[in-house]
């Protein structure tokens, strides 16, 4: 077996936006290397300073260095057919194949991590950055920060590694079955090989343990290793799977209890790489306020988190249509309501709907009146009831509740539970916070599943 020992250079962190500098392939037969390629690369951009203080490498170097075009063709030949070695991997392999992919060739070929491979075949060092291990393997570094020097320093410490894998980790690293080659370069395996294949929602963490992305599954295990295909070398993913340290889980009886916990859960920890539930927000609400003159008001607003509300809503017409209905039933002003402005009083009490609090013929007292039986019909028309499910295991079952038209909670009961009561089943259920997006989830799920809905 014929390995591709790599090393690269480059402009900045990730493919897409940035070009490589230099770039080093030492062919190694598994015993020592057989053959050298070390070339500068004029990456057609500007080096950033900071980068050519780390590496030495500035633009007067590379301009009159082959663009990657130029010699895209050898490096596909010396890549193609052997298994591409590099420290962190993942890294060097983005920028290559983005690359030769720009110039017509496709890499496919099997990658080894000797950051992976370290850890796993020579435990217990403090640090498995290249510079700081191979100091305390004795692996004198030429050249640092330059291709080749580490290059050929990782071949160094792929012979060492090839020595001490007595177990054959290697072949098995290599192997179809193992997600080795492709895990994050911080993420043991271990972590990956005791996820279940049931729904639930996964937290990946980062080397201090803060959560830095919740996600949800119908299949923990198969939804956690679909973050790792492909190749994206954009520079959010590339910094989001260097920062994947751990993977925690829990475990949910059914696909939408994962899907309500995923949204809890993004609330409450706000992870930095969670952008799009981070986004949703419930834009407006039905308030209830007293004025000046002792008149309680019903109206439509901006949703505001501090504010006490007596229902939510995604658009003004959904709002206004419940206003409406309130109002009809209930014969209230429409001014009163900020239905109908700039009027004197309102047509309601023109035609005979309203007693003419508009314009002060009914009092205050008599007029809250109505307006305390309309909130109290706004409760019954909201719906309470529970969304029953599978559970963890065969001896519970999952249940939601949704009372008063907002989602309560969460959580497992007993096949032998009685749930005609509310009251009972918000003592073992776990609260969680209502929105639009949530109750969305559940109302779908029940037009979906009837048969699963009970009504309390």
């Amino acid at each position: 077996m014929l390995y591709a020992v790599v090393d690269i250079e480059t402009t900045g962190g990730f493919a897409s936006g940035n070009g490589i500098t230099e770039i080093s392939i030492l062919v190694h037969n598994g015993v020592e290397v057989l053959n050298v390629y070390d070339t500068l690369i004029n990456p057609e951009q500007d080096i950033p300073t900071y980068i050519e203080s780390l590496t030495g490498i500035s633009n007067d170097m590379v301009i009159d260095a082959p663009v990657f075009s130029e010699v895209a063709g050898e490096i596909y030949e010396l890549l193609h057919d052997k298994v591409f070695v590099a420290h962190n991997v993942n890294f060097d392999f983005s920028f290559i194949k983005y690359q030769l992919s720009s110039c017509g060739y496709e890499l496919n070929c099997k990658k080894l991590c000797t950051v992976r491979l370290s850890r796993k075949l020579l435990p217990g060092y403090g640090s498995y950055s290249l510079g700081k291990l191979c100091a305390a393997l004795n692996i004198h570094i030429h050249n640092r920060h330059r291709a080749g020097g580490d290059a050929a320093a990782t071949a160094e410490l792929l012979t060492l590694l090839l020595t001490a894998d007595v177990e054959g980790v290697i072949a098995h690293t290599l192997s179809r079955a193992s997600k080795e080659q492709v895990l994050p370069p911080n993420l043991p395996k271990s972590q990956i090989d005791r996820l279940p294949r049931v729904p639930g929602v996964y937290y990946f963490k980062d080397q201090k343990g803060t959560v830095i992305y919740v996600g949800k599954a119908k299949s923990i295990y198969q939804r956690v290793c679909s973050h790792f295909s492909g190749n994206n070398a954009g520079k959010q993913r590339q910094d989001f799977l260097k920062n994947i340290h751990t993977v925690d889980f829990e475990v949910c009886g059914t696909e939408l209890m994962a899907f309500i916990l995923e949204a809890a859960e993004i609330k409450r920890l706000w992870p930095k790489n969670n952008r799009a539930l981070k986004r949703f927000e419930q834009k407006y609400a039905l308030y209830v306020f007293e004025d000046q003159k002792g008149y309680m008001r019903l109206g439509i607003d901006k949703y505001k988190k501090q504010a006490a509300v007596l229902y939510s809503f995604n658009t003004l017409l959904e709002g206004y249509d419940l206003l409406r209905v309130l109002i009809q039933e209930h014969l209230l002003c429409e001014k009163l309501c900020f239905i109908q402005k700039n009027r004197a009083c309102c047509t309601g009490h023109e035609e005979g709907r309203c007693s003419g609090a508009c314009v002060g013929k009914e009092s205050a007292a008599a007029y809250n009146v109505r307006v305390k039986y309309a909130i109290a019909h706004l409760k019954t028309m909201l719906p309470t009831f529970a969304v029953i499910g599978e559970g963890r295991t065969d001896d519970e079952q999952s249940c939601l509740l949704v009372e008063e038209g907002k989602f309560y909670g969460m959580g497992y009961i007993s096949h032998h539970t009685d749930i005609n009561g509310s009251e009972m089943l918000k003592s073992v259920l776990q609260p969680y916070p209502s929105d639009e997006y949530i109750l969305n989830l559940i109302s779908n799920h029940v037009e979906k599943f009837p048969q699963r809905k009970i009504t309390v």
